[in-house]
């Protein structure tokens, strides 16, 4: 992909807008050629780069202000949620992650207690009301899920929630709400997923 990073100048920023299908080689080898080349025509080194279009982990993120750096020292944002969460989230999007990183957590989580990974979360005990698991992709919890969880908090709504049973009042995938109603009472859920912008538990 030879052209997997587009420069666009702006009077009030300079747009780096990345291919999504572009890989971390690919991406870091587009910088290192066309960054030295953006230092010329660089009028006033104050002017932010945003970066758009792909979205990033935080080490993708850090990598790419390390080149951007090397040659322009300047404010560089991302149109990417730096914190895991509801808030933040400027788009869905769906990208399959049967293979993901995965943090394990020993233990259930009581009350007041939060929990976060940038990838898939696998928790060995329950999630109690009023604790709060969130990840960027998928989330397993071993026990039973009374609290709230939020899985693709990156925007990925291919990512999935299970638990041996789901009793939480909340349940959130990318920028998709659910809240667990009366009539969701029944037959025990044990599975949260997208269909059509809408959670479905079954």
């Amino acid at each position: 992909m030879n052209n997997c990073v587009n420069i666009v100048l702006g009077k009030e920023e300079i747009t780096l807008k990345i291919n999504e299908q572009a890989e971390d080689k690919e991406i870091e080898e587009c910088l290192e050629e066309k960054i030295p080349e953006l230092k010329k025509l660089y009028q006033n080194e104050k002017t932010p780069i945003f970066v758009t279009g792909k979205v990033l982990k935080n080490t993708q993120m850090d990598r790419i202000k390390e080149i951007i750096r090397k040659d322009i020292e300047v404010q560089i944002e991302f149109d990417n949620p730096n914190v895991l969460g509801l808030y933040g989230i400027r788009k869905a999007f769906s990208e399959e992650i049967e293979s993901s990183d995965t943090k394990f957590h020993r233990g259930s989580l009581r009350s007041g207690m939060k929990l976060e990974y940038e990838g898939s979360l696998v928790v060995l005990g329950d999630v109690n009301a009023g604790a709060e698991v969130i990840a960027g992709e998928n989330i397993v919890i071993l026990g039973n899920l009374r609290g709230v969880a939020h899985g693709g908090a990156k925007g990925n709504k291919k990512a999935m929630i299970a638990a041996a049973k789901i009793e939480s009042p909340q349940i959130r995938i990318a920028n998709i709400v659910k809240e667990l109603e009366k009539e969701d009472e029944g037959p025990v859920k044990t599975y949260a997923y997208v269909q059509e912008n809408e959670i479905i538990l079954e």
